[in-house]
């Protein structure tokens, strides 16, 4: 690589690139309607880049584009146009734009918006996503977890509970498709998870260990309901999964050196 080549527009292109399996078979499944909801997104999210580069000479970043599809895709199907607005401005701008944009910002936008949906309109129902939708999550982490810009440990750490999990006879094979999306769409984000080498593996463990939870007692939620919900605490969790890690590091120096 050229140095200074990795700068955050590269790194939000190059997910943009390795989510394009998960996009590009959402579409296809999805159809006119799909393409609809992703215009509608990408339209909000691009929209409000663009107030924030006019108000504050801020760049707008193509990260908008990576919330705009996790949105379109995991948002329940039958909100009216005012509630998709209203979740999307509030996620982009509070959970992203007034932070000083991707890079800079504390939580996913995307699952701010997605729990704000839940939260604001209990009533609407959430997706079923098409089982393929769910494979091409795989190959989506692969290509991430090779090119550098999504942690290994977070998705090797959740995919450990959860296999455990479902080789253990725990009900988590009606979870595995949303949960599988949820990890690569909004829980390994490179910005709002963990940094530190421990506190990714924590990361991980932690959100396939709130999959678990949520599938023995939570009887009424939807699957992709439960991923949102567990992909929320898990990056509120964050900061505090590093500090635990850099305690534990700081522990172990003074033991070693005194």
């Amino acid at each position: 690589m050229i140095r200074g080549l990795w700068d955050r527009e590269m790194v939000a292109l190059v997910l943009l690139a390795a989510v394009m399996p998960m996009a590009l078979a959402w579409l296809w499944y999805g159809g006119t309607a799909a393409l609809g909801r992703l215009v509608l997104t990408l339209s909000l999210s691009g929209l409000w880049h663009l107030v924030f580069m006019l108000a504050r000479a801020q760049q707008p970043s193509f990260a908008g584009a990576l919330t705009a599809l996790a949105v379109a895709m995991m948002a329940p199907p039958d909100l009216s146009m005012f509630q998709m607005v209203l979740a999307i401005s509030f996620g982009s701008v509070m959970a992203e734009l007034v932070m000083g944009g991707w890079g800079r910002n504390v939580l996913n936008p995307a699952t701010v918006t997605l729990a704000f949906l839940g939260f604001g309109f209990p009533a609407a129902a959430w997706p079923e996503l098409p089982l393929p939708v769910a494979w091409a999550a795989i190959p989506a982490a692969l290509i991430g977890i090779v090119a550098g810009v999504l942690p290994a440990r977070i998705v090797v750490g959740a995919a450990l509970v959860g296999g455990l999990a479902y080789w253990a006879g725990l009900p988590m094979k009606p979870l595995l498709p949303a949960a599988g999306i949820a990890l690569v769409l909004l829980v390994a984000d490179p910005v709002a998870s963990a940094s530190t080498r421990m506190g990714g593996w924590l990361n991980g463990l932690l959100y396939g260990a709130l999959m678990v939870l949520f599938a023995a007692w939570w009887d009424l939620a939807a699957p992709m309901q439960m991923a949102v919900s567990a992909a929320l605490l898990v990056s509120l969790a964050a900061p505090l999964l590093d500090e635990i890690a850099i305690a534990a590091w700081l522990a172990r120096r003074k033991r070693r050196h005194g």
